[in-house]
């Protein structure tokens, strides 16, 4: 979370907007929270750039969830899924269309070099009902720089990594959705961006809160949603547009601080980068040093200078520096100087 919208919860808790109550106290049916949740729509809008063929959603149960409420409300009867693997989000998102019976196929797998790698060469099926992807994997650290072409087949993608991260045309998508907790929010929620003729997909038999339609057609607002995770994605696009000046400036700032930590790895006799270059993702840098012993005595050394988070996602170890949105230029600086540093002493 940008440090100026952490302080801004801290000084508005008690009140929000003046009104005596805290967020996590006023009713979702109010007025008052009425035009946050219009205003964080508007702004989702704005920054993307998409007019109303495209509908903002706000559904609980992050992005896990999505998984299976995609093939369930998105298949079309008697027309294949296809799925694009490139990591551990992606299996799991396959797994769940494949335990409601779908028709999925993987037309396109890095599993081959363990996911070190985005696919460039896949045929998409023309009849399918969706093209999957995940468009930035946070555990080997790989991102699409160019978002795979399903000409005619709507595209859905899981964002939740890189949303928000840079400039998106959301026309060919036919659903984006984004667990909040990695650039835009807290955790608990999934945004969920659907275009019209998606919703003319979902099948009335479905479970009422399983259904796209039951969400867009209450604004969100069929149960009691997350209120105070709404407020603080609200603080968080309103520093997007206000403080860093859109998705095209925030682009160019990911891209300075992604270079400065892959430079250190580039030329570094210790550093080893997990992704291949073409790859490489701006949210979520992944390396190797050259041993166990060598990456435990790296992050200890980091810890004590302050550098938090650096061990490595538990399925294959080694280290990981996350430099989502909200983390600052200089912190970066301050991270590629102790890399150089660390090089040094270890010589």
């Amino acid at each position: 979370m940008p440090q100026p919208v952490l302080e801004e919860i801290r000084e508005n808790l008690l009140s929000f907007r003046g009104s005596g109550m805290s967020i996590t106290e006023i009713s979702h049916r109010s007025a008052l929270f009425d035009e946050l949740l219009h205003d964080t729509i508007t702004r989702v809008k704005r920054l993307l750039g998409f007019g109303n063929s495209h509908h903002v959603l706000f559904i609980q149960g992050g992005a896990s969830q999505q998984f299976c409420m995609i093939p369930m409300n998105l298949a079309l009867p008697g027309r294949p899924v296809d799925y694009m693997n490139t990591g551990v989000w992606s299996t799991k998102a396959i797994k769940e269309a494949r335990i409601q019976g779908k028709d999925v196929r993987v037309i396109a797998t890095s599993e081959d070099r363990e996911f070190s790698y985005i696919p460039v060469d896949y045929t998409v099926d023309q009849d399918a009902s969706y093209l999957h992807f995940t468009s930035n994997n946070t555990i080997m650290g790989t991102q699409w720089h160019r978002y795979p072409d399903g000409k005619v087949v709507p595209l859905v993608s899981d964002m939740s990594s890189d949303f928000m991260s840079h400039p998106i045309d959301v026309t060919p998508f036919g659903l984006i959705y984004a667990g909040a907790q990695k650039n835009i929010g807290p955790s608990g929620i999934a945004m969920v961006i659907i275009r019209d003729d998606m919703l003319e997909r979902v099948p009335d038999t479905l479970p009422t809160l399983l259904k796209y339609t039951t969400f867009h057609e209450h604004n969100s607002l069929f149960n009691t949603p997350p209120t105070f995770t709404i407020y603080a994605i609200n603080l968080v696009l309103a520093w997007l547009e206000e403080t860093v000046g859109g998705l095209e400036q925030v682009e160019k700032i990911n891209r300075q601080k992604a270079s400065m930590i892959y430079e250190v790895i580039d030329k570094s006799e210790i550093y080893r980068g997990i992704a291949e270059a073409n790859s490489r993702s701006l949210m979520n840098v992944a390396f190797r040093l050259p041993d166990s012993e060598s990456e435990q005595r790296f992050l200890a050394e980091a810890q004590k200078q302050g550098f938090i988070g650096l061990k490595g996602h538990r399925s294959i170890g080694g280290c990981r520096a996350s430099i989502y949105n909200a983390v600052t230029l200089n912190s970066v600086k301050s991270l590629a100087a102790f890399m150089e540093e660390f090089e040094k002493t270890s010589a």
